[in-house]
């Protein structure tokens, strides 16, 4: 594993039951680069973030973070590995019995022995990278879906992480917030060194701030590289992602019998 990858992908095999999710894909994260999981719902993305965070186990490969095999550590060490991530789930994760305050302090009070009087200076610190200092009192049902998502973007980043994760982080986002988030990822993984991982279905948002993408279909990564070859790219399946085409690789009809049959009614001819 190079010493500039964080994130080593090999051959990661994984299934729910009889459904194979992961077919041998493979892809590496370098540190320092914001990289995007781009793939149509349902094909993985999500599952990949749970066996990064070691939450769930392969049928077969490797998840190397750091140069440690996740799947491989004990429960301190896996815990140990995990204060080194942040995660931003799509539905925010917020503690709705909790204050935008308290939600980014809690991390800080789980993981540490930090005094209050610091634990507080670094809330504010946090709050304000994401332009919500002012609102540290609110309750989270009273926030927006665009501010829900900064506090919780507030407290991915609370003990300083070398690696984040974002699941969806634009999902059902009015167009101002959607812009307002993508530009705080892409401003605080270069400000504070970190390495992000974002996974998103939301291609023409993903390509304003990644530096590199990897296409996910089948279980397989299918087409990967630096965002101005996607943007050019010829490959069937990043042409029809890039652009929106209903007709592709990806198919807008799930496999069925001919209309006819489920009809009862007999083929025609012409």
């Amino acid at each position: 594993m190079s010493s500039e990858t964080l994130v080593e992908i090999k051959d990661l095999r994984y299934a729910y039951g009889e459904h194979h999710v992961l077919k041998g894909l493979n892809l590496n994260i370098p540190r320092g680069k914001v990289v995007g999981l781009l793939g149509s719902s349902g094909c993985g993305k999500t599952t990949l973030l749970r066996l990064i965070g070691g939450q769930l186990q392969p049928a077969g490969g490797h998840v190397k973070v750091a140069g440690q095999v996740v799947h491989e550590l004990n429960n301190s060490d896996l815990y140990h590995l995990r204060r080194k991530m942040g995660m931003m789930f799509q539905a925010g994760g917020l503690f709705s019995d909790l204050s935008v305050f308290d939600n980014v302090a809690y991390p800080m009070r789980e993981h540490t022995d930090l005094p209050e009087e610091m634990i507080r200076d670094l809330v504010l610190m946090k709050l304000n990278a994401v332009g919500l200092r002012g609102a540290r009192g609110l309750m989270t049902d009273e926030l927006s879906g665009g501010m829900s998502r900064r506090v919780a973007l507030a407290r991915a980043i609370a003990l300083d992480p070398m690696l984040i994760m974002y699941d969806e982080p634009f999902a059902g986002l009015d167009p101002i917030s959607l812009d307002v988030i993508a530009n705080i990822i892409r401003r605080l993984n270069d400000a504070l060194g970190l390495t992000s991982v974002v996974v998103t279905y939301d291609i023409a948002e993903a390509l304003k701030i990644i530096d590199y993408a990897y296409f996910i279909d089948n279980g397989v990564v299918v087409a990967e590289g630096p965002v101005d070859e996607i943007r050019d790219s010829r490959h069937p399946f990043v042409h029809q992602f890039v652009h929106g085409e209903e007709d592709g690789p990806v198919r807008f009809h799930f496999p069925a019998r001919e209309l006819a049959q489920d009809f009862g009614l007999a083929a025609t001819t012409r």
